[in-house]
């Protein structure tokens, strides 16, 4: 195998003894640093020249990235991209990166310098928001990933009440990081929320509250085409013939704009007009 091939296997970064221990020669990555195909970050450390910079801060600091930091590399959603790394490691943080000592549970990742998915999940519900984690969680348990009793077997204690309590905002039924934000926001003004509900006529939709209101939440990619706008006019008419009422609302209302989300939805559901 030659040296770059190795190198994008391994993500664009690894110890030079990772490459010799695929076969790579020591005559094959000199001439590969001599080409400009890879770069010698210091000694012992090897990248591709587009090598993602939080896998470079890991492996020049002996370490796997963990929570945010690992979300978009085992494809978990994600409600804010990090502003700093995450690493799990045994050195002191520094400004741009942010350290988690917890102790590993599962397997590491393969052949990227990750934690497993499961720690990934962990350090997130100690160290995000309870809402930015509780979206992480979601999609990997919606993905089948893990199970919840996985994760809740190591929470135990005192000390990890507050991880518990982002976990209770998990279900595990949204279809998207914006479901979760919306259920959240519908549950914590103490409405009955059912979600992922199948109407006779209709399909599966999003949300019914209290029994008789219908909530959609659209990303826009997938409700900007016309034919998308037509089924989405479609169902929103069978629910009310059904007898439900509706309100459909796009990522921007629920992200930026919750309270007014919600005064629509409170208005709707006491049956006064919204002054």
């Amino acid at each position: 195998m030659d040296a770059v091939t190795a190198l994008r296997l391994a993500g664009a970064v690894a110890r030079t003894g990772r490459l010799l221990e695929r076969g790579v020669t020591s005559r094959e990555i000199s001439r590969q640093i001599r080409s400009g195909a890879i770069l010698r970050l210091r000694q012992g450390v090897l990248a591709l020249p587009d090598a993602p910079p939080d896998l470079v801060t890991a492996t020049l600091h002996h370490a796997r990235l963990t929570c945010a930091s690992a979300a978009q590399y085992y494809d978990l959603w994600l409600l804010h991209r990090p502003t700093i790394h995450h690493l799990y490691c045994h050195a002191r943080a520094q400004e741009d990166w942010t350290n988690h000592h917890r102790p590993l549970s599962v397997p590491v990742h393969a052949s990227l310098p990750l934690v497993g998915r499961v720690d990934a999940l962990i350090h997130a519900l100690h160290c995000l928001p309870p809402l930015d984690a509780a979206v992480m969680v979601e999609s990997a348990l919606r993905r089948s990933d893990t199970v919840r009793s996985f994760i809740l077997d190591r929470l135990q204690g005192n000390r990890n009440g507050p991880a518990r309590a982002a976990l209770d905002l998990v279900t595990g039924t949204a279809e998207s990081a914006l479901e979760v934000v919306a259920r959240v926001l519908f549950s914590r003004a103490g409405l009955h929320v059912e979600a992922q509900v199948q109407l006779d006529g209709v399909g599966r939709v999003d949300f019914v509250l209290e029994g008789f209101l219908v909530v959609e939440v659209d990303g826009d990619a997938y409700h900007s085409d016309r034919a998308s706008r037509r089924r989405d006019r479609r169902r929103d008419n069978m629910s009310i013939v059904g007898g439900y009422l509706v309100l459909r609302y796009g990522y921007e209302d629920v992200m930026f704009h919750p309270g007014e989300v919600l005064a629509q939805v409170l208005a709707v559901l006491s049956g006064r007009p919204l002054r």
